[in-house]
């Protein structure tokens, strides 16, 4: 078993779902943001992402729109990215990279593969990949024992769904709102019936993000998902921080609510 295969399986025999924290690696500087990491996998997150900042992230809201931002204009270069990689992975926690494309595809496929995979890297999140055309990154990601993960929408229709969970390796992102990420008020209605729809074509682990916001809202998706993806939360507290230690206790305290809240059932009626 791979370790993010390891992580939803150590988390499903203790009755909860997997945490996943998100982010963005150079900020608010590569040494600060593999601190912030580190803080998150010792806090309680089961599995770590870590943005690969890119120029146009279409799909992302403006609080990791702005880090990520600083991070480039920080010079953050995909062998940063690797370090955060390697040290967020050293922590035993598993560490999955989340990417436009188009980064990996300059960098060189194969490369890239054996790169992520040397710094002890789990596995690639790529939400612009569409999984049909997305041969020449799965053979990749099979040769080097990296989870490739790809997004389910609320909009995706039964067929579309069955191919992309058919794509996946290590689980499914079930992404529960339309538009850009960001936290919201509320879980997405939507969030449970996706996650349905998606587990009558897979036997993977099915996780929800784009939204979650804090411990609440963590418990309830906890309670219909296997895994809670949770990044932009996590990214504003860095935003909001008045300085880097500052910034490190805030996500670290965040992880540690997310991750009680995954492990306290849920109020029954």
């Amino acid at each position: 078993m791979s370790p993010v295969s390891d992580a939803f399986e150590r988390a499903a025999g203790q009755g909860r779902a997997a945490v996943i924290g998100y982010l963005p690696a150079g900020f608010p500087t590569v040494d600060g943001a593999i601190e912030a990491a580190q803080a998150m996998a010792r806090s309680g997150v089961d599995i770590m992402e870590i943005g690969l900042p890119y120029s146009d992230p279409l799909m992302d809201g403006p609080v990791i729109q702005e880090a990520v931002h600083r991070a480039l204009m920080g010079g953050v270069r995909v062998h940063d990215v690797l370090r955060t990689v390697e040290a967020v992975a050293g922590e035993g926690v598993p560490t999955l990279v989340m990417t436009y494309w188009n980064p990996v595809d300059r960098h060189g496929v194969e490369a890239f593969a054996a790169d992520l995979a040397a710094a002890g890297g789990s596995g690639l999140i790529t939400p612009d990949l569409p999984p049909d055309e997305a041969g020449p990154w799965l053979a990749a990601a099979a040769a080097h024992d990296l989870a490739a993960v790809f997004l389910a929408a609320i909009s995706s229709s039964a067929e579309r769904i069955e191919l992309v969970a058919g794509a996946c390796r290590g689980f499914v992102y079930a992404a529960s709102l339309m538009g850009v990420t960001g936290v919201r008020d509320t879980v997405s209605s939507g969030a449970a019936g996706l996650v349905a729809r998606i587990r009558k074509a897979t036997s993977l682990p099915v996780a929800v993000g784009i939204g979650v916001r804090d411990g609440a809202q963590a418990a309830s998706v906890a309670s219909f998902a296997d895994g809670v993806i949770v990044g932009t939360a996590f990214v504003r507290r860095l935003l909001e921080a008045p300085g880097q230690q500052a910034g490190v206790a805030a996500v670290a305290a965040l992880a540690a609510e997310l991750a009680h809240a995954v492990r306290t059932p849920a109020p029954t009626a």
